[in-house]
């Protein structure tokens, strides 16, 4: 408070800020609720794809298995690769300004390696690999989506606790400094003034 001479215009003037700051809290709280509320869908959201990105897993090492099983691990890592052809996918949205993904890859059915090389095993294996990998693309988008929206929810914190913990009690502080000061002065000057009258 040195650095404010105590009048009745600092006193409006502080009063005007508080109310900025509260303004500004009331909205940094209603952000956190919102962000709260999307890190929730996003994280249903990841665990169902995690689920079933788990379940695909071991359908792939299965089918690996019994691809090896048939052909041997250097008959199999000589099996045809796939040929396919694919789109990625995205539908981006902005919420409070964090941007979020929807991604999916989408594989074309996979052609069968030549009648003479392929086998039901080699197949099954291939598309196992190509559903993990449609996975791991949403995968990725939803995890992406929950870094940029807990950043963003970190960082909405500390502003509002920042106003809540020092900023808005140091004004309402200072308010109460200049007001008891002022009060002083009012009282000062009625007891002049009732004197004055006496003499």
């Amino acid at each position: 408070m040195s650095d404010l001479i105590p009048t009745r215009s600092a006193l409006l003037e502080l009063r005007d800020e508080q109310g900025v700051m509260r303004e500004g809290h009331a909205f940094l709280d209603e952000k956190r609720v919102l962000l709260a509320s999307e890190i929730v869908v996003q994280l249903r959201h990841y665990e169902a794809q995690r689920r079933e990105y788990l379940a695909h897993r071991e359908d792939a090492a299965l089918a690996t298995m019994h691809a090896v099983q048939r052909h041997g691990l250097e008959g199999l890592a000589a099996y045809p690769a796939a040929a396919s052809a694919g789109a990625f996918r995205q539908h981006r949205r902005s919420l409070l300004g964090v941007p979020l993904t929807e991604a999916r890859l989408e594989i074309d059915e996979v052609r069968q390696a030549s009648a003479d090389l392929a086998t039901p095993e080699g197949e099954h294996c291939k598309t196992t690999f190509r559903i993990l990998l449609e996975d791991l693309v949403a995968l990725a988008a939803t995890t992406a989506n929950l870094t940029r929206l807990l950043r963003e929810y970190q960082r909405t914190e500390r502003r509002a606790r920042a106003l809540e913990d020092v900023i808005i009690p140091e004004l309402r502080e200072r308010i109460k400094a200049i007001g008891d000061v002022l009060e002083a002065q009012e009282l000062e000057e009625a007891i002049r003034v009732r004197s004055r009258r006496r003499g």
